[in-house]
């Protein structure tokens, strides 16, 4: 009798085969087409493209995880571990508190990162070992894999620095010999840079995009080098990497035709807008087929939400139409609703406040998510929004923001998307760059800009992080103190450490 036990390995996230009547290890590859007679026709490469976008997409909740929500978003009132409506946070409540340790992580496993990594690295290397597609989409896959490899080791270097380089494809393992330790941050960082220059080798001049942006593309591996090189910029790499920022945008504007911010804002979000000109590439969702993995933490039970008041529609919210359906694990705070003006299309796009209401009077009680609004289908709503990973509102801000690190002159980029934001309120004399108070310093600026641009969509935490090495906006923003900047990283959750006896713990965290 043969009986097969799926095992994951939380330092490589690999999935292994065991054969339990036996004293070798069956370390094959678990599926119901093997490795060794997949690799056989073009459609079985595409669709194995097709696959590792899947993945990519299973991994959204940790890509806003890791992003956003240990930043200053989210919250409870004081002395309260409920949200506004009375539903628990059920522990959500230690990444925006900064209270993580290895048995209360926030994100284990590395994201679980490592699985689409290894099947990068198989695509890359049966790509480069055989010829089953035509050339065009041979470099056009080359480029997505080299890519979408920096991308992920990129979100694992900003989040626990020393990390497990694995590039070669994992199909039978030593089980003697498990264990593999963490590479420094600055061979991962090397890694990153070079896997993103392979990728835009292989894409060559094709700048096209495909499956309505919810693929990888060259466009994606640029906006890629822009964010790698800014945060290497205020890491030793200075103008030189500022200008490297600079030209991969640049690139994207000469040779990309079609792209542009929407006049809508609350459009570039909508499930009946995707692939739309602001949008460069997005993480795919579609009814009955994928939905918003992060969306219930964001938004509140049905039941408990009518119990509280829309003031901007002047009613109270009701089960037919406000049927969120979620357990609000993740409240915003007031405070960052009202960081926005009510002059700012983005604020009631982005963040729904709910008040009660006392003698006729609204009184805010608390805020949630809105950017995300789903479609309804069968009386439920489904969150089938896409996921922006890069826009074109992206491309601007770092623009201006490698321009402020090159002294130059970041207002058009600025007053673009104020323009857009404030639509027929705009006043440049007012909203318009240099002319708000916080303009005074165009590095506040813009990342208050960005605050308020991309509220949901992963990037807070990361922009608090990159404008300052040592840490000075995360002090600034967040709860974390400056004799605690060890939490700048991420701790490594137990089970991690205990499959994988090579890693050690984050430094200043609890050792097991």
């Amino acid at each position: 009798m043969k009986k097969k036990i799926i095992l994951t390995l939380s330092g490589l996230g690999l999935m292994l085969a065991i054969n339990s009547c036996s004293k070798k290890l069956d370390l094959a590859p678990v599926s119901s087409i093997s490795d060794a007679n997949f690799w056989k026709t073009p459609d079985q490469v595409d669709a194995f493209v097709a696959g590792i976008h899947t993945a990519f997409r299973n991994n959204v909740g940790s890509f806003q995880y890791l992003g956003e929500m240990r930043a200053d978003i989210f919250g409870t009132d004081p002395g309260s571990n409920s949200a506004f409506t009375g539903e628990a946070t059920q522990g959500v409540e230690k990444l925006w508190t900064n209270t993580l340790d290895g048995n209360n992580a926030g994100v284990s496993n590395f994201g679980n990162f490592y699985f689409n990594i290894n099947q990068i690295n198989l695509l890359i290397k049966k790509l480069n070992t055989t010829n089953l597609v035509t050339p065009a989409n041979k470099n056009y896959y080359l480029g997505i894999g080299y890519g979408m490899r920096a991308f992920y080791y990129f979100q694992l270097v900003r989040s626990w620095g020393n990390v497990i380089i694995q590039t070669d494809p994992v199909t039978r393992i030593d089980s003697f010999n498990l264990a593999k330790p963490a590479s420094s941050a600055d061979s991962v960082m090397t890694l990153i840079k070079s896997d993103i220059d392979n990728s835009v080798s292989s894409f060559g001049s094709d700048y096209s995009f495909r499956n309505q942006k919810g693929y990888w593309s060259k466009s994606a591996t640029l906006m890629l080098k822009a964010n790698v090189y800014l945060w290497t910029s205020y890491r030793g790499g200075g103008t030189a990497d500022a200008t490297v920022v600079l030209n991969a945008l640049n690139d994207i504007q000469t040779n990309v035709s079609g792209l542009s911010l929407l006049p809508s804002y609350a459009n570039v979000f909508a499930s009946t807008s995707r692939g739309n000109s602001e949008i460069i590439f997005a993480s795919r969702d579609l009814l009955n087929e994928a939905s918003l993995p992060f969306a219930n933490t964001f938004f509140p039970q049905t039941g408990l939400i009518a119990n509280f008041y829309d003031s901007i529609n002047n009613r109270k919210f009701n089960v037919a139409i406000d049927n969120w359906g979620g357990l609000l694990r993740a409240p915003i705070k007031i405070a960052t609703y009202r960081e926005f003006s009510d002059l700012d299309s983005r604020k009631f796009v982005s963040i729904q406040p709910a008040y009660n209401k006392v003698a006729g009077v609204y009184q805010i009680a608390g805020a949630f998510a809105n950017k995300y609004q789903g479609e309804q289908s069968a009386g439920l709503r489904v969150f089938t929004n896409d996921y922006p990973i890069y826009r074109y509102a992206d491309l601007l801000l770092l623009k201006a923001e490698a321009e402020v690190i090159l002294g130059q002159d970041p207002t058009n980029e600025i007053n673009l998307v104020r323009a857009r934001a404030y639509g027929a309120n705009y006043n440049i004399a007012v909203q318009g760059y240099p002319n708000q108070a916080i303009d005074a310093s165009p590095q506040e600026a813009i990342l208050q800009e960005r605050f308020l641009e991309f509220v949901f969509e992963g990037k807070r935490w990361y922009d608090l992080r990159r404008m300052d090495a040592s840490g000075k906006y995360v002090f600034e923003y967040t709860n974390i103190l400056s004799t605690d900047a060890y939490k700048l990283l991420w701790p490594i959750d137990r089970n991690t450490l205990t499959n994988n006896s090579a890693l050690v713990q984050t430094p200043g965290y609890p050792k097991f």
